[in-house]
């Protein structure tokens, strides 16, 4: 029943955020390279298990809405962003007296983008996280009360807006996006990520980025309680480190990431 259950969810989820917007002869054939900055969203295709996954698995996700290039070029929505497992461990508690314990530990890398027999090397880091029930509520419609009729869409982060209408707007009520016929975009609004294990900023940008599901200012991990990001990619050239000092890491399938284009480093 859960399989059932799961699999409709994501079916509305793909529904819900467009995946069928794809501009008609772009894709990564006509982009070399990525800009800097460069705002990915993505959703993890499959469950990765820290317990099971060994060094150079394959990790997988799909782009969530089109990513349109300064150039004019796109990225098609549904384009593969394919990496590889760096490290896992699994969680295995210490009873020794006042032990501190030792955390489970996931480490990810994305190499490339594929889309058609093309591809493109990248290196990102994560801005932001979500796990598969904040992913699933961000882009299923709310009705707030009776005079919402078509239902608010709450974004990851806490941006909202109406499906009928284009502002984007924050819990103040600033516009900070627009909801487009491609998706929802947004000018990314540099903010912190805090956690007792770890801490990392994310950066604003002076261009619109692709943000589908996630806020302007999305920053760090959602609806894992335990889990923390002990590093987003940014100082480990483009290597994310999920972390849990409860239990074994697992990024669920249908997860989804807000991933941005970083300098590779030499």
């Amino acid at each position: 029943m859960f399989l059932k259950d799961k699999a409709v969810c994501a079916k509305a989820l793909t529904l819900a955020i467009g995946l069928v917007a794809i501009a008609g002869g772009n894709g990564l054939s006509q982009a070399a390279t990525l800009p800097d900055s460069t705002a990915i969203p993505v959703l993890f295709t499959r469950t990765v298990n820290a317990a099971k996954a060994k060094p150079g698995d394959t990790v997988a996700a799909k782009t969530l809405q089109i990513v349109v290039l300064p150039g004019g070029q796109t990225i098609p929505a549904g384009t593969l962003v394919v990496g590889h497992v760096v490290k896992s461990n699994p969680f295995t508690f210490d009873d020794t007296d006042y032990a501190i314990q030792k955390p489970s530990a996931l480490s990810i890398h994305f190499d490339k983008l594929v889309e058609k027999g093309a591809e493109i090397p990248v290196t990102l880091e994560v801005r932001a996280i979500s796990n598969f029930t904040d992913t699933n509520e961000a882009s299923t419609p709310h009705y707030l009360d009776e005079t919402d009729s078509v239902g608010t869409r709450v974004l990851v982060g806490g941006d909202q807006f109406y499906p009928l209408t284009k502002p984007v707007t924050n819990r103040d009520g600033d516009v900070v996006g627009y909801n487009r016929k491609q998706g929802v975009f947004a000018k990314l609004i540099s903010n912190e990520a805090v956690d007792r294990y770890a801490t990392f900023h994310c950066n604003g940008t002076a261009t619109e980025q692709s943000t589908a599901i996630f806020s302007a200012s999305a920053c760090g991990i959602y609806g894992y309680d335990t889990v923390y990001m002990s590093e987003n990619g940014d100082k480990s050239g483009g290597t994310f480190t999920l972390e849990n000092r409860h239990q074994t890491v697992r990024l669920n399938a249908q997860s989804a990431a807000l991933l941005q284009v970083i300098e590779p480093q030499p």
